[in-house]
């Protein structure tokens, strides 16, 4: 485990900061020519599985950037395919279920995680990257929410309308919630053998849960991600959530008890300050599709996200979403130099 004194983690317990913190979602691959080379044109879980090149992804960013957080190479989906459930990740569309739960009876199919027997791949990598960051470079492993999972596992990939979800939720409450249950059972199990391995912080992904309502949300998504974060809570480490198209959901989601709360780029960051409330922290938020727009353009958003932030303790920089695969490395390299020279949020003087 890194020395946990670092500026991520710093700004993620509201403490003073020698400068503000930067790392981007999805910064290991996509965008990097070193991660194309590296990778070639196998399966993404193939990858995953390998943890010397796993290790290597992982660190790529943090040598061309400068970030001050790595984040696993990964995926929400691992646990699951890990236990043969029956899913894939289909390029250019994401997560595909063979047989999606369409009934009582397909729960069966979803079995415990046993962390070191499924998944030692991604403990294996978590251990060869802690061993190799500098003590002030956090590494920040993750899981995917309950509902998120849920959701694929439900309609069988990605959805606009999660109308197969939102049928079950309210048709069949006592499948749903036993499903989300046994989602936060494997994520808990996930994470903590990831602490145990070395991680220094977790991020909850709830990429989907903007597609309820408030009162939805409360009802059928907040219960298992409160157990989830309350089980890793226990273990010492800040734990960050984050979902998309969630500026209504912010302070339900907030109650789930987050050390640090993900903004989308919907919602501007002193706003959001607000509806988290003074214990949360904020991660974010600058628009990925902005990062495609000359550096000036880039610079001028990236200071207006800075000025919202404000001087106030727990702010670490983000995208309001995961990098785009087109975006130049070195905007975002650039993004770094210029939030770390001009961030004030908890900055010492």
């Amino acid at each position: 485990m890194s020395a946990g004194t670092g500026p991520f983690l710093a700004a993620c317990r509201r403490e003073p900061v020698p400068h503000t913190p930067v790392w981007f979602m999805r910064q290991a691959g996509r965008a990097l020519p070193e991660y194309r080379r590296l990778r070639g044109s196998g399966s993404i879980l193939q990858a995953i599985a390998d943890p010397e090149l796993s290790a290597e992804i992982t660190l790529q960013p943090v040598r061309r950037y400068g970030v001050d957080a790595a984040i696993l190479f990964s995926d929400i989906v691992v646990p699951v395919w890990a236990t043969g459930f029956g899913v894939e990740i289909v390029p250019g569309r994401g997560p595909v279920v063979e047989h999606p739960i369409r009934s009582p009876a397909d729960l069966r199919r979803l079995r415990p995680l046993e962390p070191e027997g499924d998944t030692g791949f991604v403990l294996e990598t978590v251990r060869l990257v802690a061993r190799e960051l500098a003590p002030e470079v956090a590494l920040i492993g993750f899981a995917g929410a309950p509902f998120t999972v849920a959701s694929y596992l439900v309609e069988g990939g990605p959805s606009r309308d999660f109308a197969r979800v939102k049928t079950l939720m309210h048709s069949d409450p006592t499948t749903w919630h036993e499903l989300v249950e046994r989602l936060a059972q494997m994520a808990i199990d996930s994470l903590s053998a990831q602490v145990a391995a070395g991680v220094d912080a977790v991020q909850l992904f709830d990429s989907w849960a903007g597609s309820l309502s408030p009162a939805d949300y409360e009802r059928f998504a907040l219960p298992a991600t409160r157990r989830v974060l309350d089980a890793v809570r226990a273990l010492g480490v800040p734990t960050v959530l984050f979902g998309v198209g969630t500026g209504e959901l912010l302070g339900l989601m907030s109650s789930a008890g987050p050390d640090v709360m993900g903004i989308d780029w919907r919602v501007p960051l002193d706003v959001a300050r607000e509806r988290v409330g003074p214990r949360r922290a904020v991660q974010g938020n600058l628009d990925p599709a902005v990062c495609l727009a000359p550096f000036e353009v880039v610079a001028d958003e990236t200071r207006a996200v800075l000025a919202r932030a404000g001087t106030a303790a727990g702010h670490v920089f983000n995208l309001g979403h995961g990098v785009l695969p087109e975006t130049d490395p070195g905007i975002l390299g650039a993004v770094v130099e210029l939030v770390h020279a001009e961030g004030r949020a908890g900055v010492r003087p």
